[in-house]
């Protein structure tokens, strides 16, 4: 790899530990809970609010995309937790029909639109290999806050609270690395570690795979997104198989 490539995993990878950051504590949340679907929902829905405002405006300005996106996934985070309270028992169908709901009508809207195809691919796919750092301040002050909110706050103790802090993270990851990263960084690394208290190898998991996917697609021309996915799922399985097992950790 030359050079060039290497300068071009910088950004890419910046944006994947940002991401990292407040994912590996909520997928852990997410696991406990039961609710494996719902960072699929929310983020499609938050990619629902940015589709709506892009059809309503050519060029909206930055903060009401985020606005947008923000109060649509909370909406939605807000309306399932008051379905854990009262239909906790189909919770999950409740959390899948959501995010149906929110694929289909992206499509519909998108129908009509000569570019639909590709905003849909880039919601789902994201474009990670094209971020760049001036897009990473906002994500990174957010991803502070939601941090100190998480431990400070307590928030695995808080419902509430979690999700709202749910709502406000894959609003803005979903933005950086699309619904299909989001998945991933919340899912694959708290899956592996699922019986270790550090969450220090979860971040491990989570980054080499963002590493490794990102070099990949640049030396393969790939889709980054997608790479991502695959490479996070090898490293979760090698450490699944063969370092859980040495360490002890794995079930006799």
């Amino acid at each position: 790899m030359n050079l060039i490539d290497l300068s071009l995993l910088g950004p890419p990878l910046l944006a994947g530990a940002v991401v990292l950051s407040t994912h590996v504590p909520l997928g852990r949340q997410v696991l406990a809970r039961g609710i494996i679907f719902i960072d699929l929902a929310i983020a499609q829905l938050a990619g629902l609010g940015v589709i709506l405002v892009h059809v309503l405006s050519e060029q909206p300005p930055a903060l009401s995309v985020q606005l947008t996106a923000f109060l649509a996934a909370l909406g939605g985070a807000l309306g399932l937790r008051w379905a854990e309270r009262y239909w906790a028992d189909v919770l999950e169908a409740l959390i899948g029909t959501i995010f149906v709901l929110a694929v289909t009508a992206a499509l519909l809207i998108l129908a009509n639109d000569p570019h639909g195809g590709e905003r849909l691919k880039d919601l789902l796919a994201g474009q990670l290999l094209w971020v760049t750092y001036d897009a990473l301040w906002v994500p990174i002050i957010l991803s502070f806050a939601v941090l100190t909110l998480w431990f400070r706050g307590n928030a695995a103790t808080n419902p509430t609270l979690f999700y709202v802090l749910f709502a406000l993270s894959v609003t803005t990851s979903v933005q950086l690395v699309g619904v299909y990263l989001v998945f991933a960084s919340l899912i694959i690394p708290a899956l592996a570690t699922r019986r270790h208290r550090s969450l220090v190898p979860a971040y491990s998991i989570g980054f080499i795979g963002y590493l490794l996917g990102s070099a990949g697609s640049v030396l393969t021309d790939l889709p980054t997104g997608p790479g991502v996915v695959w490479a996070m799922a090898i490293v979760a399985a090698i450490f699944g198989l063969f370092f859980d097992r040495v360490t002890g950790f794995r079930k006799k």
